[in-house]
């Protein structure tokens, strides 16, 4: 991000000389206006409440003309003078441009040519639609316009993979094993009930006047069964006899077209730092190197007798760490998630409204998906192949995905109505993953952590991120084969080698978003202990998360920024009726 020296000023405790209230209105209109034209961009939906009544058009003229449409709103921006904004719109200022900037790369680099990769999908995209719920008619016949339009997309989204194919930008081939069962599964149902796509249609709200629940139903089944269920066929066709034998055998991000550029883009976009690939690669292996000497600390804790690759052997293949039952695996997890709500009130302040609930990994996407996965409303635990799910690491894991890590983040950006609609609803990686990979060490101070088991599976978590440093480098700036990666994350985590495997094709297939995590915590972290030795006493926990998460996602810098500030302040939170 370039953030102006004049801007940085506008980031401080002191407002610019020059604030001048009309720029700030220049500014606000600037935003709304665009974000009103994203929100309809992208089919029309507003948020995680409500169902989009289309599909995002994801042609190449409609690519060409959002990509111009965001260079003009640049131009915009550009002539709005930061250093004339007041201290809050220069933090708004700041992030949008950020954002604004991470958009234009994406569509420059043609991005929408690779809709598909290990970890996520177009297809799989509408599967997570369906198990939304669904409250109102309107969802409904909203969810029927995207079921009409499903031929289309696809079509739309195929004629795009071709033209990446043409070019060399794929996937490489290796992390695309076996991704299209699920393609396969949706296309082989007879009926509209067999399919997922029909799943909204199976518990209807009462509010719907039954007459009209079954007409919606009839014209349903009408829509999958004539429309949708042949353009899976027809998906899958393609998937089998033309994509995936024509996926490049590289896998190095610097391998693609205008490779180099391409990795640094994915480096900002998810690191939002100006580090080059050796830099990060290096600051990787030192904190692996810190990590190993906890490890053993902990090892010592636990009184095993041997080496680590020994515990890591131990760790893997004792019976006694790993859940007999899905149900069983589901209830820890839920147990752990009490376990803070009993405890998170001393450590933060404003808790969101939003609660959580926490469901299996859907059986369709459960082989190559992650352990877990969490947001608003929901903590994503995966059930399938228990004996690669260990429950030392779930107390981490459900701190990271549920309480306090991606379930308070998010809501309390969406909650907080003071600020702009636009950074109410961003996500951006760096600062979402880093706090939630805090959360993780956090437990540790909470007591979460009840065994040296357990406190070694945060210890392996915080490993594996480290390592992700150094993995993502070494595959996309340094040559490193899929072997050495598998080889690195097997020698230095607990993972189980299920776990590896897909977490490594996830890192070939999406350059740079490994990056997120380790960086973002390290930010957190560091400006927490200079918070400690600049206030000593006057240091207060709740007010220092405060201040962290009502800012939502911003990039690095900012965040680095607004801690610089509350220790400016004294240590003054954002609720002060909540400091005490």
């Amino acid at each position: 991000m370039r953030l102006l020296p004049a801007l940085i000023l506008c980031l401080g405790a002191a407002a610019p000389a020059l604030a001048a209230p009309a720029d700030d209105a220049r500014f606000r209109t600037l935003t709304e206006r665009e974000y009103a034209w994203a929100q309809n961009d992208s089919g029309g939906g507003e948020d995680d409440e409500r169902i989009a009544p289309h599909l995002q058009d994801v042609r190449p003229a409609a690519q060409a003309r959002r990509l111009e449409h965001l260079r003009q709103v640049m131009r915009e921006l550009n002539a709005i003078p930061p250093a004339r904004l007041s201290p809050d719109s220069a933090v708004d200022y700041a992030v949008y441009r950020f954002d604004l900037e991470t958009r234009i790369a994406a569509l420059s680099f043609r991005d929408y040519e690779m809709p598909a990769n290990s970890d996520s999908s177009f297809w799989s995209d509408l599967g997570y639609t369906a198990r939304r719920p669904f409250k109102t008619e309107t969802d409904y016949r909203n969810w029927m316009a995207q079921l009409h339009e499903i031929p289309a997309y696809f079509s739309e989204q195929i004629a795009n993979m071709r033209a990446g194919a043409a070019r060399g930008f794929t996937p490489p081939r290796v992390t695309l094993a076996g991704r299209d069962e699920a393609v396969a599964q949706a296309a082989q149902a007879k009926t509209a009930e067999q399919s997922f796509l029909y799943a909204p249609f199976k518990a209807m709200p009462a509010s719907i006047p039954a007459a009209t629940q079954a007409a919606l139903k009839a014209e349903a089944k009408r829509a999958i069964e004539g429309e949708a269920l042949p353009a899976y066929r027809s998906l899958l066709t393609y998937l089998r006899d033309d994509y995936l034998p024509h996926t490049r055998t590289t896998l190095a991000a610097e391998a693609l077209p205008n490779g180099k550029a391409y990795y640094a883009a994915q480096i900002k976009a998810y690191a939002t730092l100006d580090l080059t690939p050796d830099q990060i690669h290096a600051i990787g292996l030192a904190e692996v190197a810190k990590i190993h000497a906890e490890m053993l600390e902990v090892m010592k804790e636990a009184d095993f007798d041997g080496d680590l690759p020994a515990f890591l052997t131990f760790l893997r293949t004792d019976p006694r760490f790993y859940a007999k039952t899905p149900q069983e695996l589901l209830d820890r997890a839920a147990w752990t998630s009490k376990e803070v709500d009993r405890k998170i009130g001393l450590y933060v302040g404003r808790l969101p409204r939003r609660r959580f609930g926490i469901v299996p990994v859907p059986a369709d996407i459960a082989p190559f998906y992650t352990a877990g996965r969490g947001g608003p409303g929901e903590y994503l635990v995966n059930t399938y192949n228990l004996p690669s799910r260990p429950l030392y690491q779930l107390p981490a894991l459900t701190l990271h995905e549920s309480a306090p890590g991606h379930a308070f983040q998010i809501p309390l950006a969406a909650e907080n109505k003071t600020a702009p609609k636009f950074r109410q609803t961003l996500y951006i990686s760096a600062y979402g993953e880093g706090w939630a990979l805090y959360c993780e060490r956090l437990g540790d101070e909470m007591g979460i952590y009840e065994t040296p088991f357990e406190r070694f599976g945060m210890l392996s978590y915080q490993m594996w991120r480290a390592a992700r440093l150094v993995v993502d480098t070494g595959i996309h700036h340094k040559g490193w084969t899929r072997d050495q990666a598998l080889a690195f994350l097997h020698d230095n985590t607990a993972l189980s080698d299920h776990e590896i495997g897909t977490e490594v094709d996830r890192y070939i297939s999406w350059p740079g978003q490994a990056l997120s995590y380790y960086l973002g915590e390290m930010a957190i972290r560091q400006g927490r202990a200079k918070a400690e030795a600049a206030l000593g006493p006057r240091f207060n926990i709740r007010a220092f998360h405060d201040a962290v998460l009502q800012l939502g996602s911003v990039p690095l810098p900012v965040l680095t920024a607004r801690i610089d500030r509350f220790i400016a302040e004294g240590g003054k939170g954002p609720y002060p009726d909540e400091e005490e």
